[in-house]
């Protein structure tokens, strides 16, 4: 079953062979004192959540195990497999399973895993009634787990191979990293993730504050430490240096890669210089190591390597048609051999590499073979391990069995609330050339609904953008993939492209029900450039009707939610009549992740129209609802708005490198990046010196005179800052305008005119006027008041201030009878340059 593969014979050699002794006892821990000494420290002070990342072999597992050998109290262990289940929470579950022997008295949510947990129900409380909403039973089960760590505590939590853990584990790992449990010190392996590539956890951490998480990254072994670890494992007092350089270069340094090859030769002995006593890659090691199994053994051990990395004997005994006892003789001679190694809990395969190894030596039939006879094992399972089927039968090249599998594994992981793993197995799908077009677009459905929520957008958004070019797709279909598409590009900063997507799909939705909230979300006039606010009037009218002709709450709901938004940016007073409304109603109340999201939504207006206090109160709203649901996606929006309100308020003080640092962990939620991004460039600007003039949200003139603030740093430095201010600025300029997003537009064209108006007005005024006819396009004039607040000092400057005065006179038209304090305040400033 295994190929055994041909010795190759290699020249070259050392002159004066060195001939080790056999190895005796396991290779010893060497290196990484300073890694070492670091999770000791961080451990000894919890509550903490440290994640250690490294390429495959780079020796986390090793590293971790040191640390836990000399650390007293209790360790709550689990180890995530390579092969995901769509269940969540399953390695914490396990980790909790190993010291549910010494649980006390219990909140009573931690009866949320009694289901989970039928083994621990003498020591759980009573499970409480399910719950309706999916994302609230998702976030009990979150505080469930949370409730039993803090009983567990003080103890150490070790998860292992995280790069593999189902999304609903990432979730709470991001929520305990910023709601940690006293006493707990958590400790994550994971891979390090590749460019252009990601994992759940990855993403999950990306999304939390940059001090909630201490990350320990293990490089490869440097020249000193191979050297001491070829001196121990081979007996040698002072190894040749030709040894530790052949050693690395064959290697690459990766500790487990430099064991196993000086495992094998101090087991079989000759000249470690000669090129056909060092393997190559790792590949020979396991060669060498499979040469004295019989071809049963070697068979039994492919067929691992396909099943996992801890081998189930039963299955294999189904798969193989032997009996028990002959594959566990089989799995004993490779344990022997130095293949699988005894975890406690049965053999299993010393690390990922070596099991990839063996599977590769199984020639492509045969592999593809044994995935088929292990999927039909695991038919037989009840419940059936869909998650474990569809990844045999897709590697066995089944197609048809694969998608059933899928779609059932997508559609299990959406009832319970995990959108990234349904996402995941949705994308899957799509890769399968002979999918029939009708089931295509069905699962394209399913992939779009669950990426709007996941992590999936980046891979989804090409799956559905080719779907939607195909001129027979039937119009229901159409109208449900263009609105998911419009939505993920939106999310994704591409705030015209999404705009325009929902317009085109909203003539195909049919329901009621799915056109009402497509065309609340166009209603929302801060987003686009291109659409007057008649345009956005117009549509939350239309959605209006939809949602009453639906009957729908939620239609209903987020119709209302997007007209109270509308009315804000128009100044209409109208609007807090709306919001207070909805804030004491129990349809949002019902639903706390849409009430978080309108009410940084409403907080986001407030500021814009001048706001701060209705501003500051609806964002302490907002943060409540989002620590309180764990919607830790959300947490970058509160801190985006966090900050545009400091600096409403003139609170400049280290907000440039608050606002630096959520740019720089933004990645994950792009539709904030280039708002955060032109806050961060405004206040470069402002710290610059040259901020004279503009307003805060109460109203409030900025700085002082340019002259004044110059006085308090060199001219040298002003220039600098001045000049990095410009260049934050025209960079949201440029790609503001080349995704149409009109308000980090108009904001940072109305802050790249202050900066340049004393050394360079007449630029200054061509931006200013540029961000004027943008606002003009929308109708929102309060948007333009910083921009015509330049325009009027320019003009005043120069001697002639009537260039200025139809700007200011339609500023005045455009404010009149709305409620729009800072566009009032900086109009005020605009008669004091050019008089009515």
């Amino acid at each position: 079953m295994i190929d055994s593969g041909e010795d190759k014979k290699r020249g070259g050699g050392s002159p004066t062979p060195v001939r080790p002794e056999r190895l005796r006892g396991p290779v010893e821990f060497v290196g990484r004192a300073a890694e070492l000494a670091q999770l000791r420290r961080l451990v000894a002070t919890p509550p903490c959540l440290i994640l250690l990342e490294g390429e495959p072999g780079i020796g986390k597992s090793r590293l971790v195990a040191e640390l836990l050998a000399e650390l007293p109290g209790r360790h709550l262990v689990g180890e995530c497999d390579d092969v995901p289940e769509p269940f969540p929470l399953g390695v914490l579950l396990d980790a909790i399973r190993g010291g549910a022997d010494r649980l006390g008295p219990l909140n009573p949510v931690a009866g949320a895993l009694a289901p989970l947990l039928p083994e621990l129900t003498d020591v759980l409380p009573d499970a409480p009634p399910p719950l309706s909403d999916p994302a609230a039973e998702r976030h009990r089960l979150l505080r469930a787990v949370a409730a039993v760590l803090a009983a567990l505590s003080p103890a150490t939590l070790l998860l292992e191979d995280l790069h593999w853990a189902d999304p609903a584990t990432c979730e709470l790992l991001a929520y305990l990293s910023t709601h940690p449990v006293a006493g707990l010190a958590v400790v994550l392996t994971a891979r390090t993730a590749t460019p252009g590539s990601s994992t759940p956890i990855h993403d999950a951490l990306a999304r939390t504050p940059p001090w909630s998480v201490t990350r320990v990254a293990l490089g490869p072994l440097d020249a000193a430490d191979v050297r001491r670890l070829a001196a121990r494992t081979l007996r040698l007092d002072d190894p040749p240096q030709q040894l530790t350089a052949t050693l690395l270069d064959r290697t690459a340094g990766i500790p487990f890669v430099v064991e196993e090859v000086l495992r094998t030769l101090a087991e079989r002995g000759g000249d470690p210089l000669a090129d056909d006593s060092v393997p190559f890659v790792l590949r020979d090691v396991l060669l060498w190591r499979l040469r004295p199994l019989d071809e049963a053994t070697r068979e039994v051990l492919g067929a691992a390597a396909v099943l996992g990395m801890t081998p189930d004997q039963r299955i294999l005994a189904s798969v193989l048609s032997l009996d028990r006892v002959a594959i566990g003789a089989a799995l004993t001679a490779a344990h022997r051999a130095g293949l699988l190694h005894d975890a406690g809990d049965g053999l299993r395969f010393r690390h990922d590499l070596a099991r990839q190894v063996v599977y590769d030596l199984v020639p492509r039939e045969s592999r593809e073979w044994l995935h088929l006879r292990v999927a039909r094992v695991l038919e037989q399972e009840l419940p059936r391990p869909v998650a474990q089927l569809a990844h045999h039968y897709r590697r066995a090249g089944s197609g048809a069995d694969f998608v059933r599998n899928a779609e059932a594994a997508a559609d299990l992981a959406t009832e319970r609330g995990d959108d990234a793993t349904a996402a995941s197995f949705l994308l899957q799908t799509m890769d399968i050339a002979e999918l029939p077009r009708p089931v295509r677009v069905r699962l394209a459905a399913k992939l779009g609904r669950s990426a709007i929520d996941g992590l999936s957008q980046a891979e989804a958004i090409p799956v559905l953008e080719r779907l939607l070019a195909d001129r027979r797709l039937p119009p229901g279909a159409r109208g449900e993939l263009g609105l998911v598409l419009g939505r993920m590009l939106r999310q994704q900063g591409e705030a015209l492209r999404g705009y325009t997507e929902i317009e085109r799909a909203v003539p195909y939705l049919r329901a009621p029900r799915r056109k009402a909230p497509a065309l609340a979300v166009l209603a929302a006039p801060d987003t686009v450039v291109g659409r007057h606010v008649d345009d956005h009037l117009a549509r939350c009218a239309e959605a209006e009707t939809a949602a009453a002709a639906s009957g729908d709450p939620a239609a209903h709901l987020a119709v209302r939610i997007a007209r109270a938004s509308l009315l804000l940016e128009l100044g209409d007073p109208a609007a807090w009549a709306i919001i207070s409304e909805l804030r004491a109603s129990a349809d949002l109340a019902d639903r706390p992740r849409e009430h978080a999201r309108a009410c940084l939504n409403w907080a986001q207006g407030a500021l814009h129209a001048g706001h701060p206090e209705q501003a500051e109160a609806l964002l302490a709203a907002g943060r409540a609802l989002v620590d309180e649901t764990g919607y830790e996606r959300l947490a970058s929006l509160v801190e985006a708005t966090e900050l545009s309100l400091d600096r409403a308020a003139g609170r400049l003080d280290g907000l440039a490198e608050r606002l630096g640092r959520l740019v720089a962990n933004a990645e994950r939620m792009p539709v904030t990046l280039l708002d955060a991004r032109a806050e961060l460039a405004t206040v470069l600007a402002l710290v610059a010196g040259t901020g004279h003039g503009s307003t805060d949200a109460g109203g409030n003139e900025h700085g002082g005179t340019a002259e004044g603030r110059n006085d308090l740093r060199s001219t040298a430095g002003r220039r600098d800052d001045v000049e990095a201010a410009e260049r934050a600025l025209r960079d949201v300029v440029a790609d503001a305008r080349r995704v149409g997003a009109i308000w980090p537009l108009v904001q940072a064209l109305s802050a790249l005119a202050r900066l340049l108006l004393v050394d360079r007005p007449d630029e200054a005024v061509g931006h200013a006027a540029e961000a004027l006819s943008l606002v003009r396009g929308k109708g929102v004039l309060a948007w333009a008041a910083e921009a015509v607040l330049v325009l009027a000092e320019a003009a005043a400057a120069t001697g002639e201030p009537a260039r200025a005065a139809s700007a200011v006179a339609e500023l005045e038209a455009g404010i009149a009878g709305r409620e729009a304090p800072l566009a009032l305040a900086a109009l005020r400033r605009c008669r004091e340059f050019v008089p009515a």
